[in-house]
């Protein structure tokens, strides 16, 4: 896949980095020339194009017809809702990606300008921080669908009121799938027969009420 970010700052860096390693194609445009000055020491020369990442012949050079993403990675957000406009109306690029700087701007960023995603990296945070104050000792491993759901991780632990029930008979919400189960070190897809044990690790896929329902199951049963 070949991604035109704009922002060599350290969010589009690091998408640059990931990118790479997973064998994608990237130009990250950039006129900063302190930015400039670090990406080139963190990433390949010929993947940097200079200049301002709105204008038509940067753009160009950039080859960004042949985009199939644009991620706007940029510090303004002005910058990257043009941007997304542009990548579509002009470029008829595929799939746009916006960073959010200001979260009172973030109402800006839908399909009036050809935002097909908006990452709101303030909210995110709250939201994450929000989750993880009342999750207790259930870990979240990942962010699915705009953090709709989420890969969560617990530890059964002793007189939990799920020990010795079949997964069939959980009762599980609808959005709440038990993916895998760690049982003495071995990684076992469960079935609806399989009993959860004391310390056994249970990874789920779920969304927020799957997974407060989760934690009830379980808690330690009292007395």
């Amino acid at each position: 896949m070949f991604v035109l970010i704009a922002g060599g700052g350290r969010t589009g860096a690091q998408l640059a980095k990931y990118l790479l390693q997973h064998n994608h194609q990237i130009i990250v445009v950039e006129d900063r020339k302190d930015v400039l000055a670090r990406i080139h020491r963190e990433l390949p020369s010929e993947v940097i194009q200079e200049g301002n990442p709105i204008n038509p012949e940067v753009l160009s050079k950039a080859n960004i017809k042949k985009a199939e993403v644009i991620a706007a990675c940029t510090s303004f957000d002005q910058v990257n809702l043009i941007l997304c406009y542009i990548a579509r109306e002009k470029y008829s690029v595929p799939r746009t990606i916006a960073r959010i700087n200001n979260p009172m701007n973030a109402w800006l960023f839908n399909n009036t300008f050809n935002v097909d995603v908006a990452i709101n990296q303030a909210d995110l945070m709250a939201r994450f921080i929000i989750e993880e104050m009342s999750m207790g000792d259930m870990m979240t491993l990942l962010k699915l669908r705009r953090g709709n759901y989420s890969l969560v991780e617990e530890k059964i632990p002793p007189q939990a009121q799920a020990i010795g029930t079949m997964i069939k008979d959980m009762q599980l919400p609808e959005h709440c799938v038990i993916a895998a189960i760690i049982r003495d070190g071995v990684v076992t897809v469960p079935r609806g027969v399989t009993e959860l044990l004391e310390g056994d690790e249970v990874l789920a896929v779920t969304d927020p009420e799957g997974a407060r329902q989760l934690m009830e199951l379980f808690k330690p049963v009292e007395g």
